[in-house]
Order: structure tokens, then C-alpha cells, then sequence
């Protein structure tokens, strides 16, 4: 049974707030004079979000007393991590190289792709999330490289909020 279970304890609400504070991030990473000023707003969003995801599925689970470490949600864990370590290696090579403005196009690309393989296990609309997300890559990848900032504040705050509401609808919080 537990092999064929999906993660449920997915938090809609988690989605929002996560939505919310990469919006944030967008707009305060628009400021900055330095591209280093701008990566660090970014990766201290990245940390803040890892906090918060976890905690919005920790309270979820204990909430409807669903276990949090079940084998579907091992499945996701495994299925999303390799995409974000890939990510994260890379962020700190392209930055060194000064490819900087690949980086957006980079980040939804990856963070889609760890999406839809992950939310395999999951409620069904978590994949389609990644698919989003990765279509929003898609589009980074051939759109100015001045606009990366904000397709990251669509991406990680728009499409957070959007399927954030949704996954709290459709699947109690």
C-alpha cells in the first residue's frame, strides 16, 4: 500500500508563502548594482524557501496525521533533490565563468524538471507545476536576459501562488 500511495502532505498554503517571498526576492534582487548582490538575494530566497517547504509539509502531515517520511515521500525527495544539487553546482560554476544571466533560465528549467519528476509521487497538479516551470525556462532561454529577474519572480512567486491555491483547494491545505 504504501508503495502505490502518493505524498499528500504537500502544502498548498506552503506554495503562497513561498510565492510570496520570491516575489519579494524579485523585486529587492532588481536593486541591486552587483551581480553578486543579486545571486546572494537569490540564494538566500533559495534557503528560506527549503525552510519553509519543509515546515508548511511538516505541520501538513502532523496536521492529518500522515507520516512524513513515507515511501512516497522518500520517492519525491529522491525524484526533486538531483535536479537542485545539479542546480546548485552549476549556479556557482556559471557565476565564476560570468554567465550570470543564464542563470534564471537555468534555475526553472532545473527546479521544473525536480518538480514533475518528484510530484510523480505526489497529488497529480504537482507535476504540472513543473511543467509550468519549465516552459517559463523555456521561455527565459530565448527572451532577453534582462528580464531573467523577473521570469524567476513569475516563476518561483506567480506559479507558487497560483497552483499553491489550487493544491489547497483541491487537496485540504
Amino acid at each position: 500500500m504504501e508503495r502505490s500511495a502518493a505524498f499528500t502532505a504537500v502544502s498548498g498554503w506552503g506554495h503562497v508563502a513561498l510565492g510570496f517571498t520570491a516575489m519579494g526576492a524579485a523585486a529587492l534582487a532588481a536593486r541591486q548594482a552587483s551581480a553578486f548582490g543579486w545571486l546572494r538575494i537569490w540564494l538566500a530566497e533559495g534557503l528560506l524557501a527549503v525552510a519553509i517547504g519543509l515546515l508548511a509539509c511538516t505541520w501538513k502531515a502532523n496536521r492529518r496525521g500522515l507520516p512524513l517520511f513515507s515511501g512516497p515521500a522518500r520517492k519525491v525527495a529522491l525524484g526533486l533533490a538531483p535536479p537542485l544539487v545539479a542546480g546548485a553546482f552549476l549556479t556557482f560554476l556559471l557565476f565564476r565563468a560570468g554567465l550570470v544571466w543564464a542563470l534564471p533560465a537555468l534555475w526553472l528549467l532545473l527546479y521544473g524538471a525536480g518538480i514533475i519528476t518528484g510530484g510523480a509521487f505526489s497529488v497529480p497538479i504537482v507535476p504540472v507545476l513543473g511543467v509550468c516551470f519549465m516552459l517559463l525556462g523555456g521561455l527565459a532561454v530565448l527572451s532577453p536576459t534582462a528580464w531573467g529577474n523577473w521570469f524567476l519572480g513569475i516563476g518561483f512567486g506567480g506559479l507558487h501562488i497560483v497552483f499553491g491555491l489550487l493544491i489547497a483547494r483541491r487537496h485540504g491545505g
